[in-house]
């Protein structure tokens, strides 16, 4: 008998960890957040293209909107340059091949040589297509 209490026990301590797990589609997309973080971060053009849809509507906290070509030259050309970059608090919401993601953007932004401390909120949108996330939608915004 007390073998079997402790057997449920266990089971029920088993399920409860399973159902706090992150779902394979969260791990997923956490990975493309943060692939986009690394590709902003070191500047890698090809990565962002194919993390970005071509709809691709870009936030910026100061307002300022861009849409994908633009957003990627901004990193391209240095004009968005970072010494250090991550997302931090991220929170994930999915709804089939829609997921919503919350997360704070903490970084060294670079203006020519002087670094600019930034923190901000990010709420971004991505969509599975074709088997991959895209991010779709991006806005900053000053907490």
């Amino acid at each position: 008998m007390t073998n079997v209490k402790v057997l449920i026990g266990f089971l029920c301590l088993f399920s409860g960890y399973v159902a706090a797990s992150p779902s394979a589609g969260e791990n997923d997309l956490a990975k493309a957040v943060d692939n986009l973080t690394q590709a902003m971060l070191k500047k890698n053009i090809p990565a962002l293209n194919a993390l970005t849809a071509d709809n691709l509507t870009y936030g910026h906290s100061s307002g300022k909107i861009q849409n994908k070509q633009e957003y990627i030259a901004d990193i391209e050309t240095g004009r968005s340059a970072f010494k250090t970059l991550e997302m931090q608090k991220q929170t994930i919401t999915l709804s089939g091949d829609v997921a919503l993601v919350r997360n704070h953007f903490s970084a060294q932004a670079l203006n020519g040589d002087q670094v600019v401390p930034t923190e901000i909120e990010n709420f971004q949108i991505w969509q599975k297509q074709k088997g991959k996330w895209l991010l779709v939608g991006r806005q900053a915004f000053k907490f």
